[in-house]
């Protein structure tokens, strides 16, 4: 599959955006060889499990929480996903692409210059070593469990942001022992599945794929959290 799957699902994309899809594979597959940050058999599949699946938050969600100024945290962002997918549809927002492991940032960091992603900032730390200030939105995909991660973002999301998760499975466990262990009422989690996002695909990759959404942020702008 290439950029026109992209295409397929975007139809409005302007030339620009379209120009810059299209750059993804050759640049993923450039840097791969480099610096693995997708396995070698999955990057045949880039346009269908990395690049649609980031896109998934920006079509799946009936509030589209990327508009124009605001500010994205990628946490824990690896090769670059979703944040450099979200920030070529979204030019209007800038976007904090963070992961601890400088070579994947180095990797970021290179296909957002060949981009000219000006919208994109790279940054080599642990998302709770990040330097004081919040965002708007966080998004994560499946780098930890919601007991994890949700301290981690204690204080580096605003109270009225949004918290956003690509994960796959059944998260109804996940999302209880978090609920638990945190103090954050069930009712502030909710599950957006991703099956239909991409109808006639013709593949199953999406059938158990989730967004997860923490809402009532204002829970994590509390002084203590009761688990860490």
């Amino acid at each position: 599959m290439d950029a026109q799957l992209i295409f397929r699902y975007f139809p409005d994309l302007d030339e620009n955006a379209k120009a810059r899809f299209t750059q993804l594979g050759k640049l993923y597959s450039h840097w791969n060889q480099k610096i693995n940050v997708i396995s070698r058999k999955d990057m045949e599949h880039l346009y269908l499990r990395h690049v649609l699946h980031s896109l998934a938050l920006s079509k799946a969600l009936d509030n589209n929480p990327f508009q124009k100024d605001v500010t994205v945290l990628d946490a824990g962002t690896g090769g670059g996903f979703p944040g450099i997918p979200l920030a070529i549809l979204h030019p209007s927002v800038r976007f904090f692409l963070c992961d601890s492991i400088a070579k994947k940032i180095k990797v970021v960091s290179g296909i957002s210059s060949q981009l000219n992603l000006n919208n994109v900032t790279p940054v080599v730390s642990r998302m709770e070593s990040l330097a004081d200030r919040s965002f708007d939105i966080i998004v994560s995909r499946a780098v930890a469990s919601l007991e994890k991660f949700i301290p981690w973002a204690h204080k580096k999301i605003k109270k009225d942001g949004r918290i956003l998760f690509l994960k796959g499975g059944d998260l109804s466990r996940e999302i209880h022992e978090a609920s638990c262990k945190l103090g954050i009422p069930e009712s502030c989690f909710t599950t957006t599945e991703l099956k239909n996002t991409f109808p006639e695909l013709g593949d199953n990759f999406f059938d158990t794929k989730k967004i997860c959404e923490i809402k009532l942020t204002s829970y994590l702008c509390a002084p203590l959290l009761k688990s860490s």
